[in-house]
């Protein structure tokens, strides 16, 4: 702590934004009385006559505390909206790839159906190969944000705690989106038929 003209003559500041004065008012004192009591003493030690406008601000805890929840807010929503295009790009791309696995095993599919295996369980089949493929995804990424979450750690010097519940809900998310998104390549494989199946080159 230095005096305000010491701290003006040594360093390089903004004299209208870097002041800032925080009051306390006495446990018997209202926010309002203590507001305007801050209000005229500073009016007063700044000559302002009456009727100027105020060359300062004055802000409450609750205030403040409104603008961070607000920028809160706002960059929760930004995640939400990012997280919900990577979680679109992703499916999209596990529904192509389950659309090219069932375009080279047609084959396949044509000989289980020959064999007697029913609509219901190639659709089943496919809906657990792209669920498991997400799931996997998804575990990957969990490891990794845990790995680099401890590295963080470490050299940060944090004392953190892994949160056992948003890793439960990414992990059935990873899965929601296969089975979301392997639903069209997996009610394809089921509607082929048998002879153009095993016909196929």
């Amino acid at each position: 702590m230095v005096p305000f003209e010491a701290a003006r003559r040594s360093f390089i500041i903004d004299e209208w934004n870097s002041l800032i004065i925080l009051v306390k008012p006495k446990p018997e004192v209202s926010v309002n009385r203590a507001m305007d009591a801050a209000t005229v003493t500073l009016r007063r030690l700044r000559g302002l006559r009456v009727g100027e406008p105020n060359t300062f601000d004055l802000l409450t805890s609750d205030q403040v505390l409104s603008i961070f929840d607000s920028l809160t807010f706002a960059f929760f929503f930004v995640m939400l909206v990012l997280s919900s295009i990577a979680l679109m790009v992703g499916g999209i791309g596990v529904m192509a790839i389950m659309m090219v696995s069932v375009t080279s095993r047609t084959r396949e599919i044509g000989l289980r159906k020959a064999l007697g295996a029913t609509r219901r369980a190639i659709l089943w089949q496919f809906l657990v190969e792209a669920a498991t493929l997400t799931l996997l995804g998804g575990v990957i990424g969990i490891a990794l944000g845990i790995g680099v979450g401890e590295v963080l750690k470490r050299l940060l010097a944090f004392n953190t705690t892994i949160p056992v519940v948003p890793a439960a809900i990414a992990t059935a998310a990873s899965i929601l989106v296969g089975l979301v998104f392997g639903i069209a390549p997996a009610a394809r494989a089921a509607r082929l038929d048998p002879v153009e199946a095993l016909r196929y080159e």
